[in-house]
Formats: structure tokens, sequence, C-alpha cells
């Protein structure tokens, strides 16, 4: 009875002490369930309200002062986060938050979530680009781009002509790898704002002050100079055009900002 006695008690101890710890790998299994549903799942979005600056998720671009009147495709762009905050890079060390640069919003584009690809590790990339995409840097979510983002371009310098607002959207869809791309740059950033049909005018108003001024500027010109204004107007986006395409194709460590 002496020898039995302990072998029972250290068997009913051993069973006891199993119950625990499959109810802990149920626990666990249970909670890595849920997050990874928090991780994929995307919340909604709530509707695009132009007259309180809220654009959830898109794309927006605003004219700039005096260099818009004379190139009228050139201008500021933000990316907002999923609550409709602009966030833009408008100034050296300088990101704003609900506080887009430049008066309003003229233009925008919804953006697609699913398009991004937000790996919590390096199994669970859903782009081509699994090991570049890491080394560039990734996002959990659209949120957490956004931000990563605004950390790194608050220390930098901003130029018009290398490191611009459009630079900024650029490393945020290149760090979600929208659609599938890590090519973002300055000019297909303001390609898809300016000439994607699924991009819309705020209102009326945003196109007569996004064009106006280079039309007045354009009828002053060749009443006052001639026909050869409105040459060097072309000429000068012309420029324009060649520089960023010059710089983005052929010098990209100059636009590594």
């Amino acid at each position: 009875m002496t020898a039995t006695g302990p072998s029972i008690v250290r068997k009913l101890s051993r069973y006891l002490s199993m119950k625990p710890v499959a109810a802990v790998d149920v626990d666990v299994e249970e909670q890595g369930s849920y997050r990874k549903d928090i991780e994929h799942d995307l919340w909604p979005l709530g509707e695009i309200k132009p007259t309180k600056g809220k654009f959830p998720c898109c794309l927006v671009w605003t004219p700039l002062p005096i260099v818009s009147w004379l190139a009228p495709f050139i201008g500021h762009v933000g990316l907002c986060m999923e609550d409709g905050a602009v966030v833009d890079f408008s100034g050296s060390n300088l990101v704003n938050v609900d506080d887009f640069a430049y008066a309003g919003v003229a233009r925008y584009i919804q953006l697609d979530r699913n398009q991004c690809c937000f790996p919590s590790n390096l199994a669970k990339h859903t782009c081509k680009y699994r090991y570049k995409h890491s080394e560039n840097g990734t996002a959990i979510s659209w949120d957490d781009a956004i931000r990563s983002s605004r950390r790194q371009f608050e220390h930098k310098s901003y130029n018009l002509f290398t490191c611009n607002s459009h630079s900024f959207v650029a490393n945020i869809l290149n760090r979600s790898c929208y659609g599938g791309s890590m090519s973002w740059n300055m000019m297909n950033v303001a390609a898809l704002v300016l000439f994607n049909f699924k991009a819309h005018w705020v209102d009326a108003l945003a196109i007569v002050k996004s064009f106006l001024p280079f039309t007045l500027m354009a009828c002053f010109g060749i009443a006052i100079v001639g026909w050869s204004f409105l040459i060097g107007l072309l000429s000068f986006s012309l420029l324009l055009i060649a520089w960023f395409s010059l710089a983005i194709f052929c010098l990209k460590n100059l636009l590594e900002c």
C-alpha cells in the first residue's frame, strides 16, 4: 500500500498538470487566430468629405503658387490616413498632418488598400518582391506605412527638383508595394492623380483655381510679348519633364532623398 500510494499520487498529479497546458495551447491558438484576423481584415473607411478636408486613403493634389501658373501639371501632393487626415511633406524637416499646405485639395483619387502588401513577417508577403520589400522597409497597415515614411521625412531637406511631396508619397507607396510595384516615383505619382480616370475634382471651383492663373498668364503674355511667350511656357514645361525623366531613369541616386 505504501508503494502504490505515491505512484497513484504521481499519476494523478501528472494527469492534472496536463489539462492546463492543453487549455493554454487552445488559448494561444485562438489568440493567434484572432490576431491574424486583425492583421488581414481592413477596417471600413468613412465617407469622403471634401468640405471637411477628409479623404480616407486618398492621394490628393493641389496647384503650387507661381510654379503651377507656368506649368499647370506641377503641383503639391499628399496621402491621407484611414481617418481622412492629409499627410504631406511641405518643407525641410516638415511633414504636415491634417493641415494640407498650399490651400485645400483640388483633385483626389482613392487608393485600394487591397492592392498593398502588409506582411507581419517574411513568409506573409503577398507581393513578388519579398526580400527587396523587406530590405527597403515594410508596414503592417496603411497608417503604419504613412507613419513610418513621416518619421523618415521629418529629417529630410526639401527640394522642388529632387526631394519633394511626390517623393514622400512615392516612398509610402513603395513601402506598401502598392499595386505590386516598388517603382513609384515623382512622375507616376503625378500621373496617378492627374490622368487616372478614377480621379475626381473636388468641385468646379477647384478646376478654375488650377487652370485660371495659367490661362490668364498665357493670355497676358501673348498680348504683351506675342506667341513667343507661349513657346517659352511650352519650353519651360518640356524642360521640367525632361529633367524629371532624366533624374528618375538616369540619375536615380540624385533622387534618393
